[in-house]
């Protein structure tokens, strides 16, 4: 046998295999299985539902009612280097700006963000590792603390979240009913804040 001879007849045999198979518009396939063909046209009568995302609770017509002091402050990165060039004392400048006791937050992301930046921020680690400050467990891999604070605001609307990032602060606007510190003209300042106090940027 010839080696034409020999891939006409392998040709033959995958074609009478594949003419085997159920083809996908067969009438023995239920109606979940079938290729989509096409679509049918929507009938304009029949009411449209929307899965639209879960309203949080702590909103009362945009207005966060979980927010109030002693305030929680999330604080990131960049906030504190920035803090530490501008020489301000971080739990007492947000006192000034929000007039009531502030709690600070760290996250465990944000503290591996300080430790990884070497010994440049030495200051800034000695800063955080304050007794005022009260740390964050993280449960996620990696340390992106950006995706981590917006996934924790997303979740629990009672954070401020002081950042001077203007990626992350364009995120969390997004998010009804979660205000944003940042450092401004030597003050912290603050916006999205009901009867807020601060240097609007």
């Amino acid at each position: 046998m010839g080696k034409r001879k020999k891939t006409q007849k392998i040709q033959k045999q995958r074609l009478s295999q594949l003419k085997r198979l159920i083809k996908p518009k067969d009438v023995r396939l239920k109606e979940k299985d079938r290729a989509p063909g096409k679509k049918k046209k929507e009938d304009p009568h029949v009411i449209k539902i929307h899965d639209a995302p879960q309203i949080s609770s702590a909103l009362f017509f945009q207005y966060n009612t979980q927010l109030g002091p002693p305030y929680h402050i999330l604080v990131d990165t960049n906030f504190i280097n920035f803090s530490i060039k501008g020489k301000l004392d971080i739990i007492k400048s947000m006192m000034d700006c929000l007039m009531a006791k502030c709690i600070p937050y760290i996250t465990d992301c944000v503290m591996a963000e300080l430790e990884k930046m070497g010994h440049k921020h030495k200051v800034a680690l000695k800063i955080v590792r304050d007794s005022r400050f009260e740390r964050l467990t993280c449960m996620h891999k990696g340390t992106y603390a950006d995706d981590c604070l917006v996934n924790r605001v997303t979740q629990h609307k009672c954070y401020i979240v002081a950042t001077n990032d203007k990626d992350l602060r364009n995120r969390i606007r997004k998010i009804p009913g979660v205000p944003v510190m940042y450092v401004a003209q030597h003050k912290y300042a603050i916006e999205r804040m009901p009867d807020a106090y601060g240097v609007p940027m």
